[in-house]
């Protein structure tokens, strides 16, 4: 699940309220067993989730029933209510007994189908879903919007700074820059990934030596930036460069030319630069690990790439594409999709298409055609560990392991650690409001359930439930 659409969190955690122009309201993302884009507001009176009610929502759904659930909206928080319904109503993957209150957002299941109640369905309106269909982009109303951000910086200079997490569509965004500049095919795309350069032959692979330059240099070698000359060179990971490619690349783009290794005289290039990294390049300037001067050459403008637990809409298409590749007349479960939709995914697109792919599989050797949830890994999705209490540190050269523990997104929300701290009055309110529920209560004060599980610890005389 992703954080609220319509917020934005400082470095104390605050999060503002939704603005008043904000339309609450359902994305059914997976409707009847088919990835879907349908949108309806949630007006004051609250909406009938049913094949009745409201007309197209979700049409199709067998398993849903008449009058099934009710949603509806008080203050700033979500009020599900089962109707008696015959196969249930499911709330953030867990069955709903009778009535929750939630904060956005809530991933809501009712037989077939995956709603998703949101502070405002502004972007999802008037937009199709994702289409799974042959091997294009997967694009989600959330990164749309970054593109379309990226369009606009494609008219308005000649560099981009792209900041995302690993498997985020950094390179795919690159694209979409090289394509709004560039209308013809012949217009050279180059991908670099700094981080797979070794730093001794960093400077020949990107500026290119001529022949006799050093020992084994049998003939002039053209480099990435040669390469890129009248197209755009993309340089993901920018932040791995050391310094003195840094200053070299510096002086390339202030002078438009490159003077490869052993070359007595500099060559005119022209190129569009668009740099990526995961990390922010202001902060790894702060750090002292990256050039000033060159961060106010390639770190601006910046688009931030959504990841993929904030892009929810995507993930049925991604599911239902890789069903297909994987054998034909593979389908996923309602079950299934929840379960991905409720994982945090810190390897993004990557993992969640490998994972997926694993999954398919195992339902095709077990001679099954719906890939269920439990056909997919414990570990698959999970968050890694960020304190030393929430999983074992790998060992030098180990890769850091998932912590099974914690597989849904919404016990593990980004930002947790920056919460800001709360008083001891306001935890026991939550817990009361909550009746003692630790996951409600963890994300109703924006913490993470570990964290208010070290609280209890400390204070054996609140009252909670040890079970949730």
């Amino acid at each position: 699940m992703s954080p609220r659409d319509d917020e934005t969190r400082d470095d104390a955690g605050y999060r503002p309220a939704p603005a008043p122009s904000a339309r609450p309201g359902l994305v059914a993302v997976f409707v009847a067993g088919a990835p879907a884009l349908r949108v309806f507001d949630v007006g004051p009176g609250g909406i009938e989730l049913g094949r009745a009610t409201p007309a197209g929502l979700l049409e199709g759904d067998d398993r849903a029933s008449r009058r099934h659930a009710r949603v509806a909206r008080q203050g700033q928080r979500w009020v599900v209510e089962d109707l008696s319904s015959r196969n249930g109503t499911f709330v953030d993957g867990r069955p709903l007994e009778s009535t929750a209150s939630l904060a956005s957002p809530v991933l809501i299941r009712v037989g077939r189908s995956l709603l998703w109640a949101v502070d405002d369905v502004s972007p999802y309106a008037g937009s199709g879903a994702p289409s799974p269909a042959g091997d294009g982009p997967i694009v989600g109303a959330a990164l749309r919007r970054a593109h379309a951000e990226i369009v606009i910086a494609s008219r308005a200079g000649d560099t981009l700074c792209i900041r995302g997490e690993s498997g985020s569509g950094k390179e795919l965004a690159a694209r979409a820059f090289h394509s709004a500049r560039h209308t013809t095919a012949d217009a050279p795309f180059v991908a670099v990934n700094c981080a797979a350069i070794p730093e001794g032959l960093a400077e020949r692979l990107l500026f290119g030596a001529r022949k006799g330059a050093y020992s084994g240099a049998t003939a002039d070698a053209e480099g990435y930036v040669q390469a890129a000359d009248g197209g755009t060179l993309f340089l993901d990971e920018v932040a791995e460069l050391g310094p003195l490619i840094q200053a070299k690349l510096l002086r390339v783009l202030e002078t438009r030319e490159v003077l490869p290794l052993g070359a007595a005289r500099a060559k005119p290039v022209s190129f569009a630069l668009c740099a990526a990294s995961h990390r922010s390049l202001l902060a790894e300037v702060s750090a002292g690990r990256f050039r000033q001067d060159l961060y106010y050459r390639v770190g601006r403008p910046e688009v931030v790439l959504p990841p993929l637990r904030e892009r929810v809409d995507e993930i049925p298409a991604f599911i239902a594409r890789e069903l297909r590749r994987a054998a034909p007349g593979l389908t996923a479960s309602a079950q299934f999709v929840e379960t991905c939709c409720l994982r945090p995914w810190p390897g993004n697109v990557r993992e969640l298409v490998r994972e997926v792919s694993r999954a398919a599989h195992r339902a095709a050797d077990a001679g099954v055609a719906v890939v269920d949830s439990e056909h997919l890994s414990s570990e698959a999705g999970a968050p890694l560990p960020t304190t030393p209490d929430e999983g074992a540190r790998p060992t030098a050269g180990e890769p850091a392991r998932p912590d099974t523990r914690e597989v849904r997104r919404r016990e593990h929300p980004p930002g947790a650690g920056r919460a800001r701290e709360r008083s001891d009055e306001e935890i026991r309110k939550a817990l009361a409001d909550n009746r003692g529920n630790v996951r409600g209560t963890a994300r109703a004060l924006g913490m993470h359930r570990n964290q208010l599980r070290r609280w209890l610890a400390r204070h054996p005389d609140a009252e909670f439930d040890p079970e949730v």
